[in-house]
């Protein structure tokens, strides 16, 4: 696989007077397609314990070109970069839509520590998280 794709409907009212999505807004979408990943399709991989705590540690937005609203799914593909035992880096390409050859609008990168909410404390990664998430790694075979 290599790389998770999935797409993140933006609402009209994530529109700023432009017409754009403003960046306050961008990030949430980044967030609803991070969700996909690491909870849904985590869980239906047999590795749930992402979704019992995940946070964002550091988050980056390089903006290529207005995300216009349109009404219309966006497409937010992600692939893990770094690896290690209790981190790793999502990056984020945000294409406006499904057509083939759609223009990539938004890079994004954001630095994920697994969490343990009950302690109040970051966390290492279990084997079956760092199997799975090595799956996503740009250029691997899949989970």
């Amino acid at each position: 696989m290599g790389v998770f794709v999935t797409g993140v409907r933006p609402r009209w009212s994530d529109m700023d007077a432009y017409g754009h999505v403003n960046h306050a807004n961008t990030v949430t979408l980044l967030e609803e397609a991070r969700i996909d990943l690491l909870f849904t399709e985590a869980t239906r991989h047999g590795v749930p314990d992402m979704a019992k705590g995940v946070v964002v540690a550091r988050l980056v937005v390089d903006y290529l070109a207005p995300l216009m609203f349109t009404g219309g799914e966006i497409v937010v593909e992600m692939s893990v970069r770094e690896l290690k035992s209790a981190s790793f880096t999502l990056d984020y390409a945000v294409r406006e839509d499904r057509r083939e050859g759609s223009a990539v609008v938004t890079k994004a990168e954001t630095l994920m520590v697994p969490y343990n909410l009950t302690a109040g404390r970051p966390r290492r990664l279990l084997e079956a998280e760092r199997d799975f998430l090595a799956g996503w790694r740009a250029g691997g075979n899949g989970a």
